[in-house]
């Protein structure tokens, strides 16, 4: 399977020693709507460009970013580009989609888009997160094949570290650090669950039970098994998330 580990400009230091290549969370959307980007070093190439926290301004026109765009996979040596963000797609933006997609796919480049943008789009990758609270993972990631098929999918591995107070009819917990973490799991048996590829443990404050949920490299490891076995080839892991578990993820150099 291939992997990408998303960092930031200011933590390539630190993922040099690592036998992984980057998806360079670097790149914006400015007020004009030309492409922008934190200070990389020259001789970052290769990898695959990613935009973060985007937002589509008033002034954007989709051709002249998309222009962007592709001038700067080709200077770096990029492999495509991931769209980072959560909402659906305006109009502009499906636009642009529509254009990226066509653009890259004739220089032999890819697209990746998140789950909300993967029914807009006609041949990008489609992003699917594997932290989940319910049901099974197998599940999610084979409905997500029949419903965006025949788009390819891509595990977007976000590391679970989550605290549910019982019941948690909604699903949504707390998020915990990793130091909360190894707090709360000193003295606590932790189990496995086979349905959601994750660990959990229980404990109980006053008269209240909590329902811990995370992941180590193991159940990430899991999870990227199980994504291979579906056919899915490419996954991506997120910095500061895993910085602990860099070395069992992907081994030095």
């Amino acid at each position: 399977m291939e992997l990408y580990l998303a960092a930031a400009p200011d933590r390539l230091s630190r993922v040099r020693q690592f036998n992984v290549p980057l998806a360079h969370a670097a790149y914006r959307v400015d007020p004009a709507g030309r492409l922008a980007a934190r200070e990389l070093p020259q001789q970052v190439r290769g990898g695959l460009m990613m935009l973060s926290d985007w937002k589509l301004p008033d002034a954007t026109v989709p051709e002249v970013l998309c222009r962007d765009i592709l001038q700067e996979c080709q200077r770096r040596g990029y492999g495509g580009a991931v769209l980072d963000f959560d909402q659906a797609p305006s109009s502009r933006a499906v636009r642009l989609l529509r254009l990226l997609e066509e653009s890259l796919a004739r220089q032999h480049r890819r697209l990746f888009v998140p789950e909300a943008w993967g029914s807009y789009a006609r041949q990008a990758t489609v992003l699917i997160c594997t932290a989940i609270s319910g049901g099974t993972l197998r599940q999610r990631l084979e409905d997500a094949g029949r419903q965006f098929a025949p788009k390819p999918l891509a595990l977007d591995c976000q590391r679970l570290a989550m605290d549910f107070l019982l019941p948690s009819p909604n699903g949504e917990g707390s998020p915990l650090t990793t130091v909360q973490l190894d707090r709360l799991r000193q003295g606590h048996n932790v189990y496995f669950s086979q349905d959601l590829c994750a660990r959990y443990f229980t404990y109980r404050t006053s008269s209240r039970t909590h329902f811990v949920l995370f992941d180590d490299a193991d159940t990430l490891r899991r999870k990227l098994a199980l994504g291979q076995g579906l056919g899915i080839s490419t996954a991506f892991f997120m910095l500061p998330e895993v910085e602990d578990l860099l070395e069992e993820l992907f081994g030095k150099r």
